[in-house]
């Protein structure tokens, strides 16, 4: 490649061939430093998906770093499934007759209504059933105004402009993810921009002489208190116990990142990188007693 890399977990070697990682590199990729390069590869890598079918993004603003997986990765991953049938996914407009209602056997909602007519109005709504062989249909009904902040965000442009088409994509992607049972977190990769960071609302994860650990006068489990408490496990499983182990490493891995003042956005990265590195350690283990010097 290009440029060189931080050493590949087996997972990206196995998926992807040199060639192909520095074309993703180059123009899927082509913003990403090292660490998120390696991040965004083994994330395709683990879950077997493609970033040229468009299934999973890497996207930066500036210095925030972001690793998004797309409806199509959900959609691809049904189709894996036993018993897979492709869903029915709509709009419904501010003159369709649309009702919906509880099946008493099932307990569940179900469209029992939508017919159309023209002029057909305004998107109100849109709902995706997600069918399976052998299992109840999943219905997913949203209202226009729970997505309202999309066509406020940062993908704001594609959401006012294709708006049948993203919401469509969003309304199904829960549909799927709920009769198959799928589940993909995106992934916000720590920034690199130290005075952005500054501004942000500020967490302590200062580890003490044993490790990281949650605050203690606050009285009970926050989401911070979570992602302490991860960090804290999954350094001890790198054998990293000491206050100046965890400098250490975290000066050679995530720079960027201080423990005294790490946002939750950080500490979710920082969680990402130290999976990582213990599949890595744990790849390089001995796999049977003939493996071990004696």
């Amino acid at each position: 490649m290009n440029r060189n890399l931080p050493t590949l977990t087996p997972e990206i070697t196995e998926a992807f061939q040199p060639a192909v990682l520095e074309v993703i590199r180059n123009s899927i990729a082509p913003t990403a430093n090292d660490q998120e390069f390696l991040l965004f590869a083994h994330k395709a890598a683990s879950y077997g998906l493609d970033p040229f079918k468009n299934e999973i993004f890497f996207i930066k603003y500036g210095s925030q770093a972001r690793i998004q997986f797309a409806a199509e990765a959900y959609l691809s991953k049904a189709r894996e499934q036993e018993g897979f049938i492709p869903p029915d996914t709509q709009m419904v407009h501010e003159n369709d007759e649309f009702k919906i209602a509880k099946n008493s056997e099932t307990q569940q909602m179900e469209v029992v209504q939508h017919e159309i007519g023209f002029p057909r109005g305004k998107i109100i709504g849109a709902y995706s059933i997600a069918y399976r062989a052998g299992y109840p249909p999943v219905v997913i009904i949203m209202d226009i105004d729970e997505v309202s902040h999309m066509f406020t965000g940062q993908n704001k442009d594609n959401w006012n402009k294709w708006t049948s088409d993203m919401f469509g994509k969003h309304v199904q992607q829960r549909a799927l993810k709920k009769q198959y049972g799928l589940s993909f977190e995106d992934v916000t990769i720590p920034s690199n921009d130290a005075s952005q960071s500054t501004t942000q609302a500020r967490k302590d994860i200062t580890p003490n002489s044993d490790a990281l650990e949650p605050p203690i006068e606050q009285p009970a489990p926050t989401r911070d208190d979570e992602l302490r408490q991860q960090i804290n496990e999954k350094l001890k499983q790198l054998g990293i116990t000491t206050k100046k182990a965890v400098t250490e490493y975290l000066s050679k891995n995530a720079p960027n990142i201080n423990p005294s003042t790490a946002t939750e956005p950080e500490m979710v990265g920082l969680i990402e990188l130290l999976d990582m590195n213990i599949e890595m350690l744990a790849s390089q283990q001995p796999q049977n007693d003939d493996d071990l010097l004696e």
